[in-house]
């Protein structure tokens, strides 16, 4: 899809450049909609309206050359510059934001789940994709059945899944969503910055979603290690402190 270029910032870092999309803020559905059918899970109920402020977020997931460009170090199991950074901790996204705080002057964080699921729909520009930005996962996700060395069908194992040597793969190489983002379907999970909780069944503005240590990390997108059902706009996920080989981060401005 086409973005204007002014909704686009590029910004570089040690030589590494990155691009932030501007998300104009709205209001919008979060949660179990009509188009994620029988799929959507309880915790993504109920369904509840959500206006979000404006903001910015990546392009892609931070790829490996610009952690390596902030932190001196390449952490994750599938080698590659251009490949999603993976086998980060929350609190390791936390330390790579703050250097690159330091190093941009800017003030980057992790997505909150409302603005990340609102980006992964399209924003204002929504098609009601049940995907981020196709109906066919194909079209814009990697995961389970294509992410490896031959095509897998029928019934998921995860020893298949490791046999068939599936793996993160270049970001930037599905199709983009409605916004021009890439990836928020598939490849690598991503850490938003709050905690799981119950959804509200009242309308909320800019939420900040749960806090306290009694509920898991919040992760959201699915990865090439998972099946359709996970990779869904609307799915969610706690995570607790984990560094894993298909989690990886979005920044968000």
């Amino acid at each position: 899809s086409s973005v204007s270029s002014d909704a686009v910032e590029t910004i570089t870092v040690n030589g590494v450049s990155f691009n932030m999309v501007r998300v104009d803020g709205g209001t919008f559905t979060m949660g179990a909609t009509s188009e994620q059918g029988r799929d959507a899970e309880s915790d993504e109920k109920p369904a509840h309206q959500v206006t979000l402020s404006t903001y910015s977020i990546g392009e892609t997931e931070v790829t490996q050359a610009l952690w390596k460009a902030v932190m001196g170090n390449k952490p994750s199991k599938f080698k590659g510059d251009n490949l999603p950074v993976e086998q980060v901790s929350w609190d390791d996204c936390q330390t790579f934001i703050s250097k690159l705080n330091e190093m941009t002057g800017k003030r980057f964080r992790l997505p909150t789940e409302a603005e990340w699921e609102y980006a992964a729909r399209g924003g204002s520009k929504s098609h009601g994709y049940k995907y981020s930005g196709s109906d066919s996962i194909d079209d814009v996700a990697w995961f389970w059945e294509n992410s490896g060395d031959s095509r897998l069908s029928g019934e998921y194992k995860s020893r298949v899944v490791s046999k068939n040597n599936c793996r993160t793969h270049p970001v930037k190489s599905k199709q983009s969503n409605e916004l021009g983002l890439y990836d928020m379907s598939g490849n690598v999970w991503e850490w938003c910055h709050e905690r799981l909780g119950d959804y509200p069944s009242t309308p909320q503005t800019n939420p900040m979603g749960a806090s306290g240590v009694f509920h898991p990390r919040l992760i959201r997108g699915g990865s090439y290690f998972c099946k359709m059902n996970d990779c869904r706009s609307s799915n969610r996920y706690g995570m607790g402190m984990y560094r894993g080989v298909d989690l990886g981060l979005r920044l968000a401005l």
